[in-house]
């Protein structure tokens, strides 16, 4: 502990600007406005600055009797999609003086143990994806104040729950195929069980049952390019009318779909048009260019994080799901004649 007495304080602080160690703590802990000057204001944080001082955080996370810091619990970061809800999130804490700690629950092996010694003790709360939820319940997430994304409102765990309108992505794909003339429809799944993705199997079903003479085949496949190769090889292997439109769940699953077409000598769009859903730079990567709903990752982890804010103070988060928006491109066109 010798070092520790090295450390400036916030009375050398007060010295230092000459003024009152109250002072130091409303202006540092953004409190000052109509208390202070302003220029008592810059004093304070021109002496702190030259003095190279920083509160110390933990005496008061003591004092206030909590640590600012929220917990985002997203499945393995596999796609750039929750990179943007991280960013959008950690925007709105930092505005608010939150922290926000990443914890991806890894693919395939289930959640690390927990990574804190008490969650609880350590954190504030959590935001959490519907596809990471063994990870919440696994360090006892499910026991704060909780934000649920893409998640079933009505049998939430959460306290709010934030959804894209997913519904609404899967029928501009349904409505934007049919009006095209396409009517034998692959869905290529997600095999994730997983609220969004009964979601759209449900929207999908049902907005191409409403028309006449379609048919709709589901083949489902990991969330891997390679996986939904070898999915949609065999589905399009299969004897039988072949579909002229494939939905995919997810851009990366429309990534597999592209080599399998390939491989059996097809062309999109002129033998068969995909889709996808979430628009990720693989879509424009893609050639010809990838057909997809735009999800915006950024405001989705902003609204997550403002939604936890009402929760913890005790107001009702703001209603309504966030608007998606269909990407028309070139993989998309009327049906060959046959």
């Amino acid at each position: 502990m010798a070092h520790g007495s090295t450390r400036p304080t916030s009375r050398d602080v007060a010295q230092a600007a000459g003024v009152s160690q109250a002072a130091v703590s409303l202006v540092l802990g953004e409190k000052w406005r109509g208390r202070v000057s302003e220029a008592t204001a810059e004093r304070v944080r021109e002496a702190a600055r030259e003095l190279g001082y920083r509160p110390n955080l933990a005496a008061r996370n003591l004092r206030l009797g909590h640590t600012r810091t929220v917990l985002l619990v997203v499945p393995a970061l596999t796609t750039e999609f929750f990179a943007g809800v991280y960013t959008g999130a950690a925007r709105v804490a930092a505005h608010h003086g939150f922290g926000v700690v990443l914890y991806p629950s890894p693919e395939g092996i289930g959640p690390a143990r927990d990574p804190f010694a008490s969650a609880q003790a350590a954190l504030d709360g959590v935001i959490a994806s519907s596809m990471a939820a063994d990870a919440l319940t696994a360090i006892r997430g499910d026991q704060l104040p909780l934000v649920m994304l893409d998640s079933d409102p009505d049998g939430s765990l959460g306290a709010a729950t934030v959804n894209l309108d997913i519904t609404d992505g899967v029928r501009q794909v349904a409505d934007h195929l049919l009006r095209l003339g396409h009517r034998r429809f692959l869905h290529l799944a997600a095999d994730v069980p997983s609220w969004t993705f009964d979601v759209r199997a449900r929207e999908l079903a049902a907005r191409i049952g409403e028309v006449p003479g379609t048919s709709l085949r589901t083949v489902r496949a990991p969330i891997s390019i390679e996986g939904a190769r070898t999915a949609a090889e065999t589905a399009l292997s299969a004897k039988g009318p072949s579909p002229t439109a494939i939905v995919c769940d997810d851009d990366k699953l429309a990534a597999g779909v592209y080599k399998a077409v390939r491989r059996l000598g097809l062309r999109i769009p002129d033998d068969i048009s995909v889709t996808g859903l979430d628009d990720l730079a693989l879509a424009t990567a893609l050639d010809p260019e990838l057909t997809t709903v735009r999800l915006d990752a950024e405001l989705f982890g902003e609204r997550g994080m403002q939604a936890l804010l009402a929760v913890l103070e005790g107001r009702e988060p703001e209603e309504g799901d966030i608007p998606v928006e269909l990407v028309v491109r070139g993989s998309t066109a009327p049906p060959s004649a046959l």
